[in-house]
């Protein structure tokens, strides 16, 4: 009797892991990366010291094509989360980011609320690449979309003395169901 409790909970312990190992396994099979570029442009025009937003133009997803091109579709979107906000400087070229105190990134829709996406404070003045810091909402509604606003409010510590061109890279976690 005892050796048949021992065998059943050797092979429930190995069940158990299989299962388990199984599901990470499919989790990965059904998480992928999307995509999202803009361009900003800060004017010479900002005031120094106070928050200030920046136009940003309105971004098209493009998920349902990405979505497509991962097997899976935007109504089978489980999960959405920013892993990555860029910025990297892009005209004039030799310009770094000592201009910037900080700033804080905005996500909307016309149907969904906004929220805080992405910021940074006490910016390093020495770089013309930063990487902002990701929040941890759920953005499921905005990529579902087709496409989103970003709001940017910026505040300077130094005034701007020519327009400032910014690439803005944004990279998503996507997790979803097969379709």
């Amino acid at each position: 009797m005892k050796n048949s409790k021992t065998t059943f909970l050797l092979i429930f312990a190995i069940a158990v892991i299989a299962i388990n190992y199984s599901c990470d396994k499919i989790d990965e099979l059904l998480t992928f990366t999307i995509s999202n570029k803009t361009e900003i442009v800060i004017e010479t025009s900002i005031p120094i010291a106070l928050p200030f937003e920046i136009p940003t133009p309105d971004i098209t997803t493009g998920s349902e094509e990405q979505m497509s091109n991962n097997n899976s579709s935007t109504d089978l979107i489980k999960d959405v989360l920013l892993t990555s906000f860029n910025m990297k400087i892009k005209d004039p070229s030799d310009k770094t980011f000592s201009f910037l105190k900080s700033i804080h990134i905005y996500i909307s829709t016309n149907s969904s609320d906004e929220i805080e996406l992405a910021y940074k404070e006490n910016i390093d003045s020495g770089t013309n690449s930063i990487n902002l810091i990701t929040t941890t909402a759920k953005l499921d509604k905005y990529i579902k979309a087709d496409k989103y606003k970003l709001r940017t409010e910026v505040t300077t510590k130094e005034t701007v003395t020519q327009d400032i061109t910014i690439e803005i890279n944004m990279e998503y976690k996507i997790t979803a169901d097969l379709l």
